[in-house]
């Protein structure tokens, strides 16, 4: 079981990784990749569902935020016991798993929702290379930003009593 001390600075740790995430997505552009905007896929595939603007792009951030603290949660509650290494290789490995559940599940799911297929790891569209490169950049740095936080925050799992 996960105490609330734990809980809380777990989903403070993925708020703020989520929020970095987000960023370097943003940044990214400046570098000649895709920026992806999660909120905005999350907003089309929310109203392209019920054929209006039925959902705001306030809803689809709070969603994106959400998904974030969900991850970091289950980062903690299943796989940081399991996954070796300092916090590094472990947001490097995190965020590498992101990128593949993404590439196989999400990002196929959420683009068939809106309306449009990305294919499995965003083969469908015009410039997978970089989108794929964009998303793994994406996932590594709220990878490596929620161990520096979890390890800030004093988390070690839920045995610990930080």
């Amino acid at each position: 079981m996960i105490s609330s001390n734990i809980f809380w600075r777990t989903v403070i740790s993925g708020f703020i990784a989520t929020f970095i995430m987000a960023m370097v997505s943003f940044l990214q552009g400046g570098l000649g990749l895709p920026t992806i905007d999660i909120a905005y896929l999350i907003d089309q595939s929310l109203n392209h569902v019920h054929g209006s603007e039925v959902y705001s792009i306030s809803w689809a951030n709070a969603a994106y935020i959400l998904g974030g603290i969900l991850m970091a949660l289950f980062w903690v509650v299943s796989l940081q016991i399991r996954v070796p290494g300092n916090w590094i290789v472990q947001g490097f490995i995190y965020g590498i798993l992101i990128s593949i559940f993404s590439g196989v599940i999400v990002g196929p799911l959420v683009s068939s929702a809106a309306g449009d297929s990305f294919g499995l790891f965003y083969m469908d569209t015009w410039i997978p290379g970089k989108i794929l490169l964009a998303g793994v950049i994406m996932h590594v740095s709220y990878g490596l930003s929620l161990m520096y936080c979890l390890k800030v925050a004093g988390v070690k799992g839920l045995n610990s009593d930080s």
